[in-house]
Protein backbone atom coordinates (compact mmCIF):
# COMPACT_ATOMS: atom_id res chain seq x y z
CA UNK A 1 0.00 0.00 0.00
CA UNK A 2 1.27 3.57 -0.80
CA UNK A 3 2.23 5.70 1.81
CA UNK A 4 2.86 9.20 2.36
CA UNK A 5 6.59 10.16 1.69
CA UNK A 6 8.65 12.33 -0.78
CA UNK A 7 7.99 10.29 -4.01
CA UNK A 8 4.06 10.46 -3.76
CA UNK A 9 1.15 13.08 -3.85
CA UNK A 10 -1.82 12.97 -1.44
CA UNK A 11 -5.15 13.99 -1.51
CA UNK A 12 -6.36 15.47 2.16
CA UNK A 13 -9.22 16.70 3.93
CA UNK A 14 -8.18 19.00 6.15
CA UNK A 15 -11.03 20.35 8.95
CA UNK A 16 -10.66 22.90 11.38
CA UNK A 17 -12.40 23.59 14.66
CA UNK A 18 -12.68 26.41 16.72
CA UNK A 19 -14.88 27.80 19.43
CA UNK A 20 -16.06 31.44 19.97
CA UNK A 21 -18.48 33.28 22.19
CA UNK A 22 -20.67 33.16 19.40
CA UNK A 23 -20.58 29.91 18.59
CA UNK A 24 -18.99 26.94 17.15
CA UNK A 25 -16.87 26.66 14.03
CA UNK A 26 -15.53 24.44 11.23
CA UNK A 27 -14.39 25.00 8.26
CA UNK A 28 -13.30 22.28 5.74
CA UNK A 29 -10.34 22.59 3.29
CA UNK A 30 -9.60 19.66 0.48
CA UNK A 31 -6.07 19.75 -0.52
CA UNK A 32 -5.53 18.41 -3.66
CA UNK A 33 -1.43 16.98 -4.93
CA UNK A 34 -0.24 17.88 -1.74
CA UNK A 35 3.56 16.92 -2.66
CA UNK A 36 5.99 16.74 0.62
CA UNK A 37 8.85 16.92 -1.02
CA UNK A 38 8.15 20.40 -2.05
CA UNK A 39 5.11 21.95 -0.29
CA UNK A 40 5.54 22.90 3.60
CA UNK A 41 3.49 22.24 6.82
CA UNK A 42 4.53 22.95 10.09
CA UNK A 43 7.13 20.46 11.51
CA UNK A 44 4.87 18.30 14.03
CA UNK A 45 2.09 18.41 11.21
CA UNK A 46 4.69 17.33 8.39
CA UNK A 47 6.15 14.72 10.74
CA UNK A 48 2.58 13.19 11.33
CA UNK A 49 1.48 12.89 7.57
CA UNK A 50 4.67 11.11 6.85
CA UNK A 51 3.88 7.65 6.57
CA UNK A 52 0.45 7.57 6.90
CA UNK A 53 -1.76 5.62 3.70
CA UNK A 54 -5.41 6.39 2.71
CA UNK A 55 -7.96 6.41 5.14
CA UNK A 56 -5.67 7.33 8.12
CA UNK A 57 -6.76 9.98 10.17
CA UNK A 58 -4.59 12.67 12.45
CA UNK A 59 -5.41 15.08 15.09
CA UNK A 60 -3.96 17.71 16.30
CA UNK A 61 -4.24 21.14 18.80
CA UNK A 62 -2.35 23.84 18.62
CA UNK A 63 -2.19 26.95 20.92
CA UNK A 64 -3.35 30.73 19.80
CA UNK A 65 -0.31 31.98 18.12
CA UNK A 66 1.71 28.33 16.88
CA UNK A 67 0.04 27.84 13.04
CA UNK A 68 -0.56 31.19 12.63
CA UNK A 69 1.43 34.61 13.28
CA UNK A 70 1.23 35.20 16.89
CA UNK A 71 -0.85 38.08 18.02
CA UNK A 72 1.05 41.24 18.94
CA UNK A 73 -0.18 44.55 20.54
CA UNK A 74 1.88 46.61 18.16
CA UNK A 75 -0.47 45.11 15.27
CA UNK A 76 -3.42 46.78 17.15
CA UNK A 77 -3.21 50.74 16.07
CA UNK A 78 -4.88 53.79 17.07
CA UNK A 79 -4.91 56.02 13.49
CA UNK A 80 -6.53 59.00 12.09
CA UNK A 81 -9.96 58.07 10.87
CA UNK A 82 -8.24 60.19 7.56
CA UNK A 83 -5.80 57.38 7.18
CA UNK A 84 -8.92 54.96 5.68
CA UNK A 85 -9.05 56.07 2.43
CA UNK A 86 -13.19 54.53 1.82
CA UNK A 87 -13.04 55.84 -1.41
CA UNK A 88 -10.61 53.41 -3.35
CA UNK A 89 -11.67 51.08 -5.87
CA UNK A 90 -13.17 48.63 -6.28
CA UNK A 91 -15.28 49.48 -3.55
CA UNK A 92 -15.60 53.39 -3.40
CA UNK A 93 -17.21 55.26 -0.62
CA UNK A 94 -17.10 52.58 2.53
CA UNK A 95 -16.83 53.72 5.72
CA UNK A 96 -15.06 51.93 8.67
CA UNK A 97 -17.56 50.04 10.78
CA UNK A 98 -16.70 48.36 14.21
CA UNK A 99 -15.93 44.62 14.01
CA UNK A 100 -15.45 45.04 10.41
CA UNK A 101 -12.62 43.53 7.57
CA UNK A 102 -11.58 45.72 4.72
CA UNK A 103 -8.42 45.08 2.77
CA UNK A 104 -5.04 46.77 4.03
CA UNK A 105 -4.23 48.44 0.93
CA UNK A 106 -6.98 51.12 1.78
CA UNK A 107 -5.41 52.54 4.90
CA UNK A 108 -2.79 55.45 3.84
CA UNK A 109 0.06 57.09 5.57
CA UNK A 110 1.10 54.46 7.18
CA UNK A 111 5.04 52.67 7.15
CA UNK A 112 4.66 49.39 4.69
CA UNK A 113 1.44 49.50 3.61
CA UNK A 114 0.67 49.65 -0.08
CA UNK A 115 -2.43 50.01 -2.00
CA UNK A 116 -2.01 46.52 -3.72
CA UNK A 117 -2.02 45.06 -0.15
CA UNK A 118 -5.38 43.23 -0.16
CA UNK A 119 -4.47 41.42 3.61
CA UNK A 120 -7.45 42.09 5.78
CA UNK A 121 -7.21 43.99 8.92
CA UNK A 122 -9.93 44.42 11.25
CA UNK A 123 -11.41 47.69 12.52
CA UNK A 124 -12.30 47.32 16.46
CA UNK A 125 -13.74 50.73 17.16
CA UNK A 126 -14.81 53.52 15.42
CA UNK A 127 -14.71 57.36 16.86
CA UNK A 128 -15.37 60.97 15.81
CA UNK A 129 -11.69 61.28 14.66
CA UNK A 130 -10.12 58.10 15.64
CA UNK A 131 -10.52 54.36 14.63
CA UNK A 132 -8.51 51.52 16.05
CA UNK A 133 -7.46 48.68 13.92
CA UNK A 134 -6.12 44.95 14.63
CA UNK A 135 -3.55 44.26 12.21
CA UNK A 136 -3.32 40.74 13.14
CA UNK A 137 -4.63 37.36 12.01
CA UNK A 138 -8.17 36.48 12.67
CA UNK A 139 -7.14 33.38 14.43
CA UNK A 140 -4.14 34.70 16.19
CA UNK A 141 -5.77 34.34 19.85
CA UNK A 142 -7.69 31.16 19.26
CA UNK A 143 -7.33 27.54 20.09
CA UNK A 144 -7.00 25.40 17.04
CA UNK A 145 -7.42 21.60 16.62
CA UNK A 146 -6.86 20.35 12.65
CA UNK A 147 -8.09 17.09 11.86
CA UNK A 148 -6.44 15.44 8.61
CA UNK A 149 -7.69 12.35 6.58
CA UNK A 150 -5.80 10.86 3.88
CA UNK A 151 -7.81 10.35 0.98
CA UNK A 152 -5.94 9.06 -1.73
CA UNK A 153 -2.22 8.91 -2.81
CA UNK A 154 -0.48 8.51 -5.92
CA UNK A 155 3.31 8.08 -7.60
CA UNK A 156 4.48 10.62 -9.00
CA UNK A 157 5.39 10.24 -12.46
CA UNK A 158 7.93 13.00 -12.52
CA UNK A 159 9.22 16.19 -10.43
CA UNK A 160 9.15 19.43 -11.97
CA UNK A 161 9.77 22.11 -8.98
CA UNK A 162 7.56 24.52 -8.99
CA UNK A 163 6.42 26.91 -6.17
CA UNK A 164 5.90 25.87 -2.94
CA UNK A 165 2.70 25.84 -1.28
CA UNK A 166 1.97 26.38 2.22
CA UNK A 167 -0.92 24.67 2.95
CA UNK A 168 -1.50 25.62 6.51
CA UNK A 169 -1.90 29.64 5.15
CA UNK A 170 -4.17 28.51 2.75
CA UNK A 171 -6.38 26.41 4.88
CA UNK A 172 -6.11 29.50 7.49
CA UNK A 173 -6.91 32.03 4.92
CA UNK A 174 -10.09 33.32 6.00
CA UNK A 175 -11.36 31.16 8.79
CA UNK A 176 -11.78 33.57 11.93
CA UNK A 177 -13.30 36.24 10.64
CA UNK A 178 -16.94 34.97 10.84
CA UNK A 179 -16.66 35.62 14.83
CA UNK A 180 -17.10 38.30 16.36
CA UNK A 181 -14.41 41.04 17.53
CA UNK A 182 -14.56 40.63 21.47
CA UNK A 183 -17.77 39.37 21.33
CA UNK A 184 -19.40 42.54 20.33
CA UNK A 185 -22.18 42.65 17.78
CA UNK A 186 -20.57 43.54 14.52
CA UNK A 187 -21.39 46.87 12.63
CA UNK A 188 -22.95 44.92 9.67
CA UNK A 189 -26.20 46.63 9.31
CA UNK A 190 -25.81 50.83 8.85
CA UNK A 191 -27.54 52.14 6.30
CA UNK A 192 -27.79 51.51 2.97
CA UNK A 193 -27.31 47.75 4.08
CA UNK A 194 -30.35 46.39 2.01
CA UNK A 195 -30.91 48.68 -0.56
CA UNK A 196 -30.26 46.83 -4.29
CA UNK A 197 -29.17 47.83 -7.61
CA UNK A 198 -32.77 46.84 -8.64
CA UNK A 199 -35.63 48.01 -6.09
CA UNK A 200 -38.60 46.94 -8.61
CA UNK A 201 -41.07 44.14 -7.48
CA UNK A 202 -39.04 40.95 -6.68
CA UNK A 203 -42.17 39.33 -8.60
CA UNK A 204 -41.15 40.82 -11.93
CA UNK A 205 -37.35 39.73 -12.06
CA UNK A 206 -38.46 36.37 -11.13
CA UNK A 207 -41.31 36.10 -13.47
CA UNK A 208 -39.57 33.85 -15.74
CA UNK A 209 -38.59 30.08 -14.66
CA UNK A 210 -35.03 29.68 -14.29
CA UNK A 211 -34.66 26.18 -14.69
CA UNK A 212 -31.05 25.91 -13.94
CA UNK A 213 -28.64 25.06 -10.98
CA UNK A 214 -27.21 28.14 -9.79
CA UNK A 215 -23.83 26.18 -8.24
CA UNK A 216 -21.95 23.52 -9.58
CA UNK A 217 -22.53 19.87 -8.67
CA UNK A 218 -19.88 19.36 -6.26
CA UNK A 219 -21.17 22.26 -4.12
CA UNK A 220 -24.45 21.20 -4.25
CA UNK A 221 -23.45 17.26 -3.23
CA UNK A 222 -21.89 18.70 0.10
CA UNK A 223 -24.86 21.21 1.06
CA UNK A 224 -27.14 18.16 0.72
CA UNK A 225 -24.74 16.04 2.42
CA UNK A 226 -24.93 18.80 5.00
CA UNK A 227 -28.67 18.28 5.17
CA UNK A 228 -28.36 14.75 5.82
CA UNK A 229 -26.55 15.20 8.65
CA UNK A 230 -28.37 18.14 10.48
CA UNK A 231 -31.98 17.17 9.45
CA UNK A 232 -32.82 13.60 11.36
CA UNK A 233 -35.72 11.18 8.86
CA UNK A 234 -39.58 11.64 9.12
CA UNK A 235 -38.99 15.90 9.86
CA UNK A 236 -41.60 18.33 8.52
CA UNK A 237 -39.17 20.58 6.36
CA UNK A 238 -39.75 24.02 5.26
CA UNK A 239 -37.37 24.69 1.97
CA UNK A 240 -37.42 28.43 2.29
CA UNK A 241 -37.01 30.41 -0.88
CA UNK A 242 -37.09 27.35 -2.65
CA UNK A 243 -36.84 26.66 -6.41
CA UNK A 244 -37.08 23.49 -8.41
CA UNK A 245 -34.86 21.58 -6.43
CA UNK A 246 -34.77 21.73 -2.52
CA UNK A 247 -30.87 20.32 -2.34
CA UNK A 248 -31.93 17.58 0.00
CA UNK A 249 -30.01 14.12 -0.13
CA UNK A 250 -32.54 11.44 -1.83
CA UNK A 251 -32.16 9.35 1.55
CA UNK A 252 -33.78 11.44 3.82
CA UNK A 253 -37.09 11.15 3.32
CA UNK A 254 -38.51 13.77 5.58
CA UNK A 255 -42.38 12.68 6.35
CA UNK A 256 -43.37 16.40 4.42
CA UNK A 257 -41.12 18.59 2.41
CA UNK A 258 -42.79 22.57 1.99
CA UNK A 259 -41.52 24.56 -0.73
CA UNK A 260 -42.02 28.90 0.01
CA UNK A 261 -40.82 30.62 -3.06
CA UNK A 262 -41.72 33.05 -5.62
CA UNK A 263 -41.78 31.31 -9.18
CA UNK A 264 -44.77 28.79 -9.54
CA UNK A 265 -43.69 27.40 -12.80
CA UNK A 266 -40.31 26.73 -10.44
CA UNK A 267 -42.07 25.29 -7.51
CA UNK A 268 -44.53 23.27 -9.62
CA UNK A 269 -41.21 21.39 -11.91
CA UNK A 270 -40.22 20.41 -7.78
CA UNK A 271 -41.19 16.99 -7.47
CA UNK A 272 -39.30 16.49 -3.71
CA UNK A 273 -41.88 18.99 -2.42
CA UNK A 274 -45.15 17.59 -0.69
CA UNK A 275 -46.92 21.16 -0.50
CA UNK A 276 -45.73 24.71 -1.79
CA UNK A 277 -46.76 28.84 -1.58
CA UNK A 278 -45.94 31.26 -4.01
CA UNK A 279 -45.00 33.83 -1.59
CA UNK A 280 -42.68 36.98 -1.61
CA UNK A 281 -40.91 37.47 1.80
CA UNK A 282 -39.10 40.91 0.29
CA UNK A 283 -42.99 42.18 0.55
CA UNK A 284 -44.22 40.48 3.96
CA UNK A 285 -41.96 38.64 6.02
CA UNK A 286 -44.58 36.84 8.10
CA UNK A 287 -44.77 32.81 6.72
CA UNK A 288 -48.20 31.93 5.55
CA UNK A 289 -47.86 28.70 8.46
CA UNK A 290 -49.29 28.16 11.80
CA UNK A 291 -46.58 28.17 14.66
CA UNK A 292 -44.48 25.37 15.84
CA UNK A 293 -45.18 22.99 12.52
CA UNK A 294 -41.78 22.59 11.08
CA UNK A 295 -38.60 20.20 12.55
CA UNK A 296 -36.24 21.88 9.92
CA UNK A 297 -35.63 24.86 7.86
CA UNK A 298 -33.25 25.13 5.26
CA UNK A 299 -32.41 28.10 3.06
CA UNK A 300 -30.46 27.56 -0.19
CA UNK A 301 -28.63 30.27 -2.06
CA UNK A 302 -30.66 32.73 -1.43
CA UNK A 303 -30.26 34.67 1.96
CA UNK A 304 -28.08 37.25 0.41
CA UNK A 305 -31.43 38.82 -1.41
CA UNK A 306 -33.39 38.99 1.95
CA UNK A 307 -34.07 42.87 2.48
CA UNK A 308 -36.09 42.63 6.30
CA UNK A 309 -33.92 39.28 7.13
CA UNK A 310 -34.89 40.30 10.77
CA UNK A 311 -38.06 39.70 10.50
CA UNK A 312 -37.98 36.46 8.50
CA UNK A 313 -35.65 34.72 10.85
CA UNK A 314 -38.34 35.94 13.75
CA UNK A 315 -40.71 34.00 11.71
CA UNK A 316 -38.63 31.20 11.43
CA UNK A 317 -38.30 30.84 15.13
CA UNK A 318 -42.08 30.94 15.08
CA UNK A 319 -42.76 28.14 12.72
CA UNK A 320 -40.31 25.90 14.44
CA UNK A 321 -40.89 23.50 16.62
CA UNK A 322 -38.69 23.55 20.33
CA UNK A 323 -35.40 21.92 18.94
CA UNK A 324 -35.76 22.45 15.25
CA UNK A 325 -32.93 23.56 13.31
CA UNK A 326 -33.01 26.74 10.60
CA UNK A 327 -29.73 26.11 8.04
CA UNK A 328 -28.90 28.81 5.94
CA UNK A 329 -26.10 27.82 3.09
CA UNK A 330 -24.75 29.89 0.28
CA UNK A 331 -22.06 30.26 -2.22
CA UNK A 332 -20.09 32.92 -3.97
CA UNK A 333 -22.32 33.57 -6.81
CA UNK A 334 -25.40 35.55 -6.93
CA UNK A 335 -27.91 37.79 -9.23
CA UNK A 336 -26.24 41.03 -8.98
CA UNK A 337 -29.30 43.55 -9.53
CA UNK A 338 -31.36 41.62 -6.42
CA UNK A 339 -28.20 41.01 -3.73
CA UNK A 340 -28.22 43.25 -0.88
CA UNK A 341 -25.61 46.07 -0.74
CA UNK A 342 -23.75 44.92 2.00
CA UNK A 343 -23.41 41.05 0.61
CA UNK A 344 -21.10 42.40 -2.44
CA UNK A 345 -18.71 44.67 0.47
CA UNK A 346 -17.64 41.48 2.50
CA UNK A 347 -14.94 39.14 2.56
CA UNK A 348 -16.87 35.41 1.92
CA UNK A 349 -15.52 34.75 5.65
CA UNK A 350 -17.44 37.60 6.85
CA UNK A 351 -20.72 36.54 4.83
CA UNK A 352 -20.26 33.97 7.67
CA UNK A 353 -20.52 36.18 10.58
CA UNK A 354 -23.48 38.69 8.70
CA UNK A 355 -25.71 35.51 8.93
CA UNK A 356 -24.55 34.55 12.51
CA UNK A 357 -25.54 37.93 13.38
CA UNK A 358 -29.41 37.20 12.00
CA UNK A 359 -28.92 34.67 14.35
CA UNK A 360 -27.50 36.20 17.53
CA UNK A 361 -29.94 39.00 16.96
CA UNK A 362 -33.01 37.46 17.39
CA UNK A 363 -32.17 35.90 20.56
CA UNK A 364 -34.43 32.53 19.94
CA UNK A 365 -31.43 29.95 18.32
CA UNK A 366 -28.86 28.67 20.25
CA UNK A 367 -25.93 26.05 19.41
CA UNK A 368 -25.13 28.43 16.53
CA UNK A 369 -22.65 27.05 13.75
CA UNK A 370 -20.35 28.11 10.93
CA UNK A 371 -19.62 25.71 8.20
CA UNK A 372 -17.03 26.15 5.21
CA UNK A 373 -15.99 24.09 2.70
CA UNK A 374 -13.42 24.98 -0.38
CA UNK A 375 -10.47 23.44 -2.38
CA UNK A 376 -12.73 20.63 -3.99
CA UNK A 377 -11.88 20.69 -7.99
CA UNK A 378 -14.80 21.55 -10.28
CA UNK A 379 -16.56 18.58 -12.28
CA UNK A 380 -14.88 18.97 -15.70
CA UNK A 381 -18.58 18.93 -17.04
CA UNK A 382 -19.23 21.98 -15.48
CA UNK A 383 -19.65 25.32 -18.07
CA UNK A 384 -17.08 27.13 -16.36
CA UNK A 385 -14.25 24.58 -16.11
CA UNK A 386 -11.76 25.30 -16.63
CA UNK A 387 -11.78 28.71 -16.54
CA UNK A 388 -13.37 28.29 -12.86
CA UNK A 389 -10.43 24.79 -12.05
CA UNK A 390 -12.16 25.05 -8.03
CA UNK A 391 -15.62 24.16 -7.20
CA UNK A 392 -18.19 26.87 -5.95
CA UNK A 393 -17.39 27.25 -2.02
CA UNK A 394 -19.81 26.27 0.33
CA UNK A 395 -21.14 28.50 3.66
CA UNK A 396 -23.53 27.56 6.09
CA UNK A 397 -24.66 28.96 9.39
CA UNK A 398 -27.46 27.21 11.76
CA UNK A 399 -28.51 27.19 14.85
CA UNK A 400 -31.41 25.59 16.91
CA UNK A 401 -34.98 27.00 17.82
CA UNK A 402 -34.40 27.28 21.49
Amino acid sequence: MLEINDDTLADIAFDLYYESPAGKHHDHYWAAGVNFWRDYFPPKLHLALLKKTTGDIIHLKAPPGKWVPPHTSTDVRLIDKTCFNGSAPPAPMLQPRAGRFYPTGLLTGIPAVFPQNIKPFRCMSVGPANMVIDMNHALAQIELTLQAKIRQIRPKKTERGGTCRVWLDEIADGPGMQSRANGQPTDFFTSPAFTRIDENPDTDFYARPRLVQHIDECARQLIAQLYGRLIRPRADVLDLMSSWVSHLPPDLNPASLTGLGLNNAELTANKDLTAYVVHDLNRNPRLPFGSACFDAVVCTVSVEYLTHPFSVFDEVARVLRAGGIFIVTFSDRWFEPKVIEIWTQLHMFERMGLVLEYFLKNNRFTKCHTYSARGYPRPAKDKYYPARPLADPVFAVWGARI
